[in-house]
């Protein structure tokens, strides 16, 4: 769908700069135009430093910051405008395609906790009951993740769900790891399950 959107995007600007050339404008007149007009998106920094998204907002950029938001203005006046006047998809074909990355999102998080709770019930725990530690804090987590996806399937279909599912994946996912890492931090290795950093940093050692 990015591509989509870029190629859209592209699109309308080239047809808007060759009506303009048609009309007898001098190419060199049309650039400068659109320099002025978007000069304030031309960046020749590091677009990946953290203090960008930031001074990209003092220029007059829009920022989303999250990917579920950003599914939902698809569906805009001004978006469902464009594509349409690109003849790339109606309105109606919007809703369709916003609804089932929604679908798509939440299906992706309830995998990776589930995958997550069978993680911890069928390798970490037994491997830390081994190692004679407590396990308590870890069926903490189990409980917690299964609330968690619990939250997800009452959460109503669409943006409410997948805005459920976004802070599940990066935010309690993230904080219950927290008791997973200090689990593999006391265990042998020699009875952890998954391969440690060690492993994975000297695999021909």
């Amino acid at each position: 769908m990015v591509n989509t959107v870029l190629n859209t995007l592209t699109a309308e600007a080239m047809a808007d700069y060759s009506a303009k050339l048609e009309a007898g404008k001098k190419p060199r007149d049309v650039t400068t135009e659109l320099l002025k007009t978007h000069w304030k998106a031309v960046f020749n920094g590091n677009g990946y430093a953290e203090d960008w998204p930031d001074k990209a907002v003092e220029r007059g950029i829009w920022r989303i910051d999250s990917g579920i938001d950003a599914y939902k203005t698809m569906t805009s006046d001004k978006n469902c405008a464009l594509f349409d006047k690109m003849k790339v998809m109606n309105r109606e074909e919007l809703e369709a395609r916003t609804a089932v990355n929604y679908t798509q999102y939440v299906g992706t998080v309830e995998m990776e906790v589930l995958c997550m709770i069978d993680m911890l019930n069928q390798q970490v725990i037994p491997a830390v009951k081994a190692a004679g530690q407590s396990t308590s804090a870890l069926s903490d987590v189990v409980a917690t993740l299964k609330y968690a996806l619990g939250q997800i399937h009452a959460a109503p279909e669409g943006h409410a769900q997948a805005s459920v599912a976004r802070s599940v994946r990066l935010e309690t996912m993230v904080q219950q790891r927290e008791a997973v890492d200090a689990a593999e931090g006391l265990c042998p290795s020699h009875l952890w399950p998954m391969a440690t950093y060690r492993e994975l940093l000297f695999l021909d050692s």
